[in-house]
């Protein structure tokens, strides 16, 4: 892989094995408001961000309570996961000590909020080399639209043609390779049921980014 001047990384999944435990708490959450959560949720959430998901808890599950009470409610779920029990996927740090040794910029895209992000990341001491979180409620899009990807390297000062998104889920894969996006996709078990379409839309997948190690050279 060579001119890759910056790299967008999602968060949930792709750095972190994570996405697993954001469909426990989901069907916990709706258990604890007394709604039976459908057999379909975690797959329906997928391509939700964080007001979207709160919203189809209101209108699909007759949760009554604001938007900023159930994203608050579901993140007391995830903060404890986030702050002391969610683990690096295979590879991620020497990955990233590869590219900052090559001078590839780095960021973070995800629709995670901060409060949560944050904990992890540092952690894990990855935004030793990682230069900026950017948020899809802070950044107020989803990954429907490849705001926050351009955004993302708009700040890393690379254009998109030199940029490598790096995705574990179908939506946000297809979004950024439409925008002109060099994109990679990782394994996650959460898609696992989606890794033919992956594998199609993506320029590069990997098992895990110990797997890319071996395949990534910068000139």
């Amino acid at each position: 892989m060579k001119n890759i001047k910056g790299v967008i990384f999602d968060l949930d999944g792709t750095l972190i094995d994570s996405m697993w435990m954001w469909g426990v708490v989901a069907r916990r959450y709706l258990i604890c408001q007394g709604a039976e959560p459908r057999v379909d949720l975690e797959s329906v959430l997928r391509s939700f961000n964080t007001v979207e998901e709160a919203t189809y808890y209101k209108t699909e599950y007759g949760v009554a309570l604001p938007l900023e009470e159930i994203i608050a409610g579901r993140n007391r779920m995830m903060m404890d996961f986030f702050c002391n029990e969610v683990e690096l996927k295979p590879g991620v740090i020497e990955f990233i000590r590869l590219l900052h040794r090559f001078g590839v910029r780095m960021c973070i895209a995800t629709a995670t909020e901060r409060e949560l992000v944050e904990p992890a990341v540092h952690r894990f001491g990855l935004m030793e080399h990682i230069e900026r979180i950017f948020t899809c409620d802070e950044e107020n899009t989803s990954k429907i639209n490849p705001d926050i990807y351009i955004r993302a390297a708009e700040y890393m000062g690379t254009d998109i043609g030199n940029t490598l998104v790096v995705e574990d889920a179908l939506y946000a894969i297809k979004t950024a390779k439409k925008a002109g996006f060099i994109v990679a996709g990782v394994y996650d078990l959460s898609s696992d049921d989606l890794q033919e379409d992956i594998i199609r839309v993506c320029d590069h997948y990997w098992k895990d980014l110990k797997e890319a190690l071996s395949c990534f050279t910068i000139n």
